[in-house]
């Protein structure tokens, strides 16, 4: 099961080897096992083992212990390693009641619920991903409960999830709980990925026919701007151009444009599908083609893609660039029922091309 949103924010990785961390869903299963043990026993395991989904056995030390009667109550603070995740030093509380039938779980303060289609919860659920519930209900079972009512807290949830996803893809009220492996890699690109074809999924389920990936959030205002489009509708695709556009490809909408800045879209018009810095760099030669009224050896000579744009004054470079942007989403698109256009947005803002 794809997570609800990971919650990754946009820095760049550090050097260096990188330490991984624990997922929400991992921290509220600990949480809930040693709140839940507390209940039976009287006594919080401190630290607490879970067992991972892959067979893995980590010890979560407790940050929070309280009990009454009927009830008891533990908190974990997140680790997330080295991965830039909005959750990492948060509070996961777990406030388990035992009684009534079934395991039955509950948002607290700073969990959101989900309010719309298209996730793996449906609406008016706590959002809490299908993987962590089930690692709950094992480590109820584990301990023979039957009946239990489990409620997720995030002190400072609430604003938390600002930073994040959530607003769009309609879970209000605070973060999700999610993770499949339990384990958080660093900077793992599947994640982002993942959190695209979600919104994706939300877009489709709520019969939106226009949506929109940007690579930062001066093409997302130009391109949202220029379209009246709602926000469910901007698809946070930073550098992944390939993870939308593969994924449009067998979940289509109608409509679809990419924005970005002149040096994105040059590669995207190379035909890169990851335009990150890192992973792939503006073809200068390539450059050089698009605009053959410039002397090659000044475009070979550039630092950045920008320059080039700049020397090429007079010349509509942006617009061939634009329009070889669209020529590489078309290609990936291939014969899906999709109209695709391209927009490069100035670093001020403004439409400087529009290729459709």
């Amino acid at each position: 099961m794809a997570a609800l949103y990971s919650g990754l924010m946009r820095v760049e990785k550090p050097e260096g080897e990188l330490r991984r961390g624990w997922t929400t869903g991992a921290c509220a299963t600990a949480a809930v096992k040693a709140a839940f043990a507390a209940l039976r026993t009287g006594e919080f395991p401190d630290p607490v083992s879970i067992t991972l989904p892959k067979g893995e056995t980590p010890a979560f030390p407790l940050a929070l212990e309280e009990k009454g009667a009927g009830w008891a109550r533990a908190g974990i603070i997140k680790d997330a390693g080295d991965d830039p995740d909005v959750t990492h030093g948060a509070m996961v509380v777990a406030t388990v009641r035992e009684g009534g039938e079934g395991i039955r779980f509950k948002a607290g303060p700073g969990v959101g619920m989900v309010t719309r289609g298209g996730l793996p919860i449906p609406p008016g659920e706590p959002a809490i991903n299908p993987v962590p519930r089930q690692m709950m209900r094992d480590v109820i079972a584990e301990l023979g409960g039957t009946g239990v009512e489990i409620e997720i807290s995030i002190p400072g949830g609430e604003a938390l999830a600002l930073k994040t996803w959530n607003p769009r893809l309609g879970i209000v009220g605070g973060l999700s709980i999610l993770g499949t492996t339990g384990i958080v890699n660093p900077f793992s690109c599947a994640a982002w990925i993942a959190s695209i074809h979600r919104g994706i999924d939300v877009a489709r389920a709520m019969g939106l026919g226009h949506v929109a990936g940007c690579t930062g959030s001066t093409s997302e205002d130009a391109v949202r701007s220029r379209y009246e489009l709602p926000l469910e509708a901007m698809l946070d695709m930073g550098d992944f151009a390939g993870g939308l556009l593969k994924y449009l490809r067998t979940h289509p909408v109608a409509r679809v444009t990419i924005g970005g800045g002149f040096g994105k879209i040059s590669k995207l018009g190379q035909g890169a599908l990851d335009l990150h810095s890192g992973r792939s760099q503006v073809d200068l030669d390539w450059l050089a083609d698009q605009c053959p009224e410039l002397p090659r050896d000044k475009v070979l000579a550039a630092n950045t893609a920008q320059e080039v744009l700049e020397m090429a004054d007079g010349v509509d470079l942006a617009a061939r660039v634009a329009r070889a942007g669209l020529a590489t989403v078309r290609d990936v698109l291939k014969d899906a029922p999709v109209v695709a256009d391209v927009m490069i947005v100035s670093r001020r803002g403004e439409i400087i091309a529009h290729a459709a």
